[in-house]
């Protein structure tokens, strides 16, 4: 069995290779099977959106006798019959009540019902609300924030790449890695906070790190390679993405891990919800875009440049050689 340096050396080498890009086209069936599958998510189970997106009334019961989350739904109903009524343990020990908007005198009903339902004092229940503007504004601020990083995004890339070509490849993974790990994200039941699109933006801007060095070396290799007849433009491009394999790998893990820990123990152990939100985003959003830059940009950049001209003459006079070094060797 070897070892992981000889495994590395190899794969920087090309003694041993993954085809990322001669097998492009299974990694496209999958990463559209994907996405398309995480577009349907909400067709199967709807997204939810937190109090801070739609706007409503919530209430905290601190210490209450019970956590039954059936005597708040019912205390609310007792008061408001058609309230749309969402209850969460947070903490392991406090209830939470999010419900529609409510009037003053609704609200000090809901709240009094609250505190007979648990057999609290009516102070231990806290009650706020958020209106439907401020929660339209921290929408449209979102939405705002994504399209400006993306549009910048595309710009420096393809400043710094001197190609747009690899910005529009760096791009469409970035959209590969929002869709999916929205469309997990919404498969666990969890809410979309704005806890959970700050984790969204920090996975986007991990994913971009991690294919900036990628095709970093892409771009690297290529140039060496046009004035070579050693490799085609797809298998310098290959080659690139093995040579950084196992960084991609190590730096991935070493990023899941403390993500990870914060998710399952912190979260789920200790019931931290805001930390379950931006962890699990941030947990799923590593591994996607590590997946994302391996089998989705960089194939799509040799996909986007193969049939130019330049690349087409280079490719042919490789293989044409290879044909003459295999004729000599046969006769």
């Amino acid at each position: 069995m070897i070892s992981m340096n000889e495994f590395g050396n190899n794969l920087y080498s090309g003694k041993t290779s993954f085809p990322f890009v001669g097998r492009r086209r299974l990694w496209f069936i999958i990463a559209v099977l994907l996405v398309l599958g995480s577009i349907l998510v909400p067709f199967i189970r709807p997204v939810q959106f937190s109090i801070e997106f739609t706007g409503g009334s919530q209430f905290m019961i601190v210490g209450p006798s019970s956590t039954n989350q059936g005597l708040a739904s019912d205390a609310v109903r007792s008061v408001v019959p058609n309230a749309t009524t969402r209850v969460a343990i947070v903490n392991g020990k406090d209830v939470r009540v999010q419900t529609d908007q409510m009037s003053p005198n609704q609200t000090q009903d809901v709240k009094n019902a609250l505190a007979d339902a648990y057999k609290v004092q009516p102070k231990e229940v806290a009650d706020s609300f958020i209106g439907p503007a401020w929660g339209e504004g921290v929408t449209r601020q979102s939405l705002w924030g994504l399209a400006i990083f993306l549009a910048l995004t595309f710009l420096i890339l393809g400043i710094y790449f001197r190609t747009w070509k690899m910005s529009a490849a760096s791009i469409l993974g970035l959209l590969d890695v929002l869709v999916i790990t929205v469309g997990v994200y919404a498969l666990a039941g969890f809410e979309i906070s704005p806890a959970a699109v700050i984790g969204f933006l920090t996975i986007l801007a991990y994913s971009l790190y991690d294919t900036t060095v990628v095709f970093d070396k892409v771009r690297e290799n290529t140039t060496e390679d046009a004035d070579q007849m050693s490799r085609t433009f797809g298998e310098s491009v290959n080659l690139a993405v093995n040579q950084t394999l196992v960084r991609s790998i190590n730096t991935s893990v070493v990023a899941a891990l403390p993500v990870g820990a914060i998710l399952f123990i912190g979260a789920f152990w200790f019931g931290a919800e805001t930390l379950s939100s931006i962890s699990l985003s941030i947990f799923v959003g590593i591994l996607v875009a590590t997946y994302s830059t391996l089998f989705v940009s960089a194939p799509l950049y040799a996909a986007f440049r193969q049939n130019e001209p330049a690349i087409l003459a280079h490719d042919n006079k490789v293989l044409q050689a290879r044909e003459r070094a295999a004729a000599t060797v046969e006769v």
